[in-house]
């Protein structure tokens, strides 16, 4: 049996898309993928309402905590086969870049906790992040990797991202 897939989220604060994406994946991908998230500056800590909206989808967040990418690049890290950046792009965020040999895509998600509005309106924000994440991973774990060669499945990774 082939070890689980190792999955890196990044983002910039590691706060609340990248968070949401490793616990989507950790719940769909359950012995099939291993899913981890950094961010390139972290927070250091998760946002509240990412944690209020885990709580309402059924996930248990222990374990989950705010970190920097620097911690997959260290000896002893997981040997990374995808690696996702969830980094809003059109908001003018800066996105790290992984070096190395894992199939890479950009996911972008405008951050719900940049976002300024009423309170309710963000919370909206967040439920929403989680909801298109939550698509993109089903549609990513859906995917027959053993019939893909490494482009064929680049470029399927790479429209995920578009959707």
């Amino acid at each position: 049996m082939r070890r689980p897939y190792q999955v890196l989220f990044l983002c910039t604060g590691n706060s609340a898309r990248s968070i949401f994406a490793e616990a989507i994946l950790g719940r769909l991908g359950a012995g099939r993928f291993a899913a981890h998230s950094a961010g390139s500056h972290p927070k250091g800590a998760i946002h509240p309402e990412t944690l209020v909206v885990l709580e309402e989808h059924g996930h248990d967040a222990t374990g989950l905590r705010s970190k920097s990418w620097d911690e997959f690049a260290r000896s002893g890290a997981p040997l990374l086969d995808f690696v996702f950046t969830v980094c809003d792009d059109a908001a003018g965020e800066v996105c790290p870049v992984w070096p190395g040999q894992p199939i890479t895509a950009h996911w972008g998600v405008p951050d719900p906790a940049a976002y300024e509005g009423p309170p309710a309106e963000q919370r909206w924000e967040f439920r929403r992040t989680y909801q298109l994440l939550e698509r993109r991973i089903e549609l990513f774990t859906a995917l027959s990797f053993e019939s893909l060669d490494r482009l064929a499945l680049q470029t399927r990774l790479r429209e995920i991202g578009k959707s």
